[in-house]
C-alpha cells in the first residue's frame, strides 16, 4: 500500500475519534496508520504484509501504553476546574452555623455541607464567602 493512503487512514481514523465521544480507543489506530504510513514513506518497511502485521501490532501496544494515563489526566483535569471555581463564590447559609461547626449552605442553585471557619455566628440567609473546599464540605467566613 502507498505511503499516502496510510496517512489519509490515520488522518480519516483520528477526525473519527475527534467526531465521536468515546474513550480513546480509534484514535490510537490512526496513530498507528501515521506511523506505518511514514515508515513507509522512509523505505524502512516495503512489503504488504509487513505494513499490515505492523498496523494492529503498533495500534495495541499505543493503546495499552497510552490510554490509561491519557483518561486520567483528562479526568483529572476536569474535576480540578469544577471545584476549585467554588473558591470565592457566594453561598448563602440555610440555618443558623456556630463558629467551628458545620450546617448547610445554599450555592449554584444546591444544598451544600459547610462549615463555618469564622470566629462569629453565621445565621440563616446571611451571605458568606466560600475560603475552602474539603471534598463535598464548603469552608465558610462572613462576607
Amino acid at each position: 500500500m502507498p505511503w499516502w493512503s496510510w496517512v489519509i487512514l490515520g488522518l480519516v481514523l483520528a477526525a473519527i475519534e475527534l467526531a465521536t465521544p468515546g474513550g480513546f480507543f480509534i484514535i490510537f489506530f490512526g496513530i498507528a496508520a501515521l506511523v506505518v504510513g511514514g515508515l513507509v514513506l522512509s523505505r524502512v518497511v516495503a512489503a504488504a504484509w509487513i505494513q499490515w502485521l505492523l498496523f494492529p501490532i503498533i495500534a495495541v501496544v499505543a493503546l495499552r501504553l497510552f490510554r490509561q494515563p491519557l483518561l486520567g489526566w483528562m479526568r483529572t483535569r476536569e474535576g480540578a476546574d469544577e471545584i476549585d471555581s467554588l473558591v470565592g463564590e457566594v453561598a448563602l447559609a440555610s440555618g443558623e452555623i456556630p463558629p467551628g461547626q458545620h450546617g448547610r449552605a445554599e450555592l449554584r442553585g444546591s444544598s451544600w455541607a459547610a462549615r463555618n471557619v469564622d470566629t462569629r455566628p453565621l445565621t440563616a440567609g446571611q451571605r458568606c464567602r466560600v475560603v475552602a473546599v474539603q471534598g463535598l464540605m464548603l469552608d465558610l467566613r462572613q462576607e
